[in-house]
């Protein structure tokens, strides 16, 4: 035992009984105590500019002190502050597009005129950049599942000067399929009512930076795998399925976020294509 007791001085002995003050935000509904006047009720108003808060007791009986020290909250010494502003964040200038943006606007009855795109993965990203501005314009963009049967689903669809058709394709370079189907639908009575525009990559995944996938670019796959199970072995990702598959796209696509993350070969194609259907 120490015979002499403990040291009066250790510690923090000059702590009031309660604790220190600390600071808390005056948030309408707390119920603190002003301790001068032992007057006790709930915040219900705050004035930032007069620096001074309003309670109101349990009678309805309102009082106004100043903000700061010299209350009770919980039976502990709090330093009331104004509470902090929540301000709305600030709405975007620009679409993902990078089109100067146009908050609160009705989307516009949907044109005649369409935009055709090979693939489901073609449409959501498309969706995903365009969006804004295709509902602006009221440009309805429809897939395809393929570009094979492109000259039947025109024929089905009637173009006309009123009815313009932008067709984006993939992989559409000199030699393709893909510019053998473009050119004879150019060539045909139609032809003049039809722009079709494509990107050299053989699929849309290869369209967005790889850089955004941690890649320095797109790996080559040999013809004799399947391109998109190819790529997600080489990152890998599962690949056994259809499933598989669509979820490697949900991941490529969760890393597009503006036009910036997009190759310019995609880029002036879908742009040239909106462009044609709302002349």
């Amino acid at each position: 035992m120490d015979r002499y007791g403990s040291d009066v001085l250790s510690g923090d002995w000059r702590a009031p009984a309660r604790g220190r003050a600390v600071e808390a935000a005056a948030d309408s509904g707390l119920v603190v105590e002003e301790v001068m006047t032992d007057f006790v009720g709930e915040i219900v108003a705050v004035d930032r500019d007069l620096h001074v808060l309003t309670l109101e007791d349990r009678r309805g009986k309102r009082r106004t002190f100043p903000l700061g020290p010299g209350f009770l909250l919980e039976g502990k010494p709090v330093i009331l502050t104004a509470p902090v502003r929540v301000t709305a964040p600030a709405k975007p200038t620009r679409t993902a597009s990078g089109s100067v943006a146009v908050h609160d606007a009705k989307a516009r009855v949907a044109r005649a005129s369409r935009i055709f795109v090979e693939g489901r993965h073609d449409a959501e990203l498309v969706e995903k950049v365009w969006g804004d501005d295709l509902r602006i314009e009221g440009v309805v963009v429809e897939y395809l599942e393929g570009v094979d049967d492109l000259a039947e689903h025109l024929r089905a669809f009637g173009p006309s000067a009123q009815r313009r058709v932008g067709v984006l394709v993939d992989h559409l370079v000199p030699g393709s399929k893909e510019s053998r189907i473009a050119q004879a639908i150019a060539a045909s009575p139609i032809g003049e009512h039809v722009l079709v525009l494509g990107h050299p990559f053989v699929d849309i995944w290869a369209a967005v930076v790889p850089a955004r996938l941690g890649l320095d670019r797109w790996p080559d796959i040999p013809r004799s795998i399947e391109w998109k199970k190819g790529i997600c072995q080489h990152l890998g990702w599962p690949h056994r399925d259809q499933a598989d598959i669509a979820r490697a796209w949900k991941q490529i696509l969760g890393r597009v976020d503006s036009f910036h993350d997009l190759e310019p070969a995609l880029l002036g194609r879908v742009e040239e294509l909106i462009d044609f259907v709302t002349a």
